[in-house]
């Protein structure tokens, strides 16, 4: 297909498509004269990738084609494939220090978490955050909400390395991490209303 019916198909603009191509997060087409190429299946879902990430999971042009790179060469392992994964997707507070109080939440629930791991800073970024607004989060509660979050990767390991080949768990681990990120904060605000209307 021409680059008119990618746009088509993926319902992307041509000039949006041409920019991604410029940015190499769409590989190019296959040439058939000076100025056209064909585009096949692997480019639609390509571009419905790159698409999901920029408007359902918000990730900046730097993060997908950090995204895209971690997924054209995933590790043989599947611990360091989950690291690369984690490090591919953009993280509030990158270059901050890790702050004590997540440092001691670590060191009590006994997590084997890297101490350059990026969601150790935003975490210690989103905390201060939090307090700047009022609100304030107590370390029994935010060893609580930590306790439910490790059920919550139980459940996101099972899905993403349930499969045997690395490129696909790759694909479940950063991409499931960006896309269900909006599902998981959706259940919280159900459960929220659920709790609140039994204990009412």
């Amino acid at each position: 297909m021409r680059i008119s019916e990618l746009a088509e198909t993926t319902g992307v603009p041509v000039h949006t498509l041409k920019y991604y191509l410029r940015e190499g997060l769409l590989m190019p087409g296959e040439a058939t004269s000076r100025t056209r190429a064909e585009y096949g299946p692997e480019h639609v879902e390509r571009v419905r990738l790159v698409r999901a990430l920029v408007e359902h999971g918000g990730v900046g042009i730097a993060g997908i084609s950090a995204i895209l790179a971690a997924l054209a060469s995933p590790p043989a392992s599947r611990n360091e494939l989950l690291g690369i994964a984690h490090y591919a997707l953009p993280t509030a507070g990158e270059d901050g220090p890790v702050s004590d109080d997540v440092s001691d939440l670590v060191a009590d629930l006994g997590w084997s978490v890297s101490a350059q791991a990026p969601a150790s800073r935003a975490l210690g970024v989103a905390l201060a955050a939090a307090r700047d607004a009022g609100v304030g989060v107590t370390a029994d509660a935010l060893r609580r909400y930590a306790q439910a979050m490790e059920q919550v990767a139980a459940v996101d390991l099972d899905v993403a390395l349930a499969t045997d080949d690395p490129a696909t768990a790759m694909h479940t681990v950063v991409v499931g991490t960006v896309m269900l990120d909006p599902v998981l904060v959706a259940l919280r605000r159900m459960a929220q209303e659920s709790v609140s209307t039994r204990r009412a």
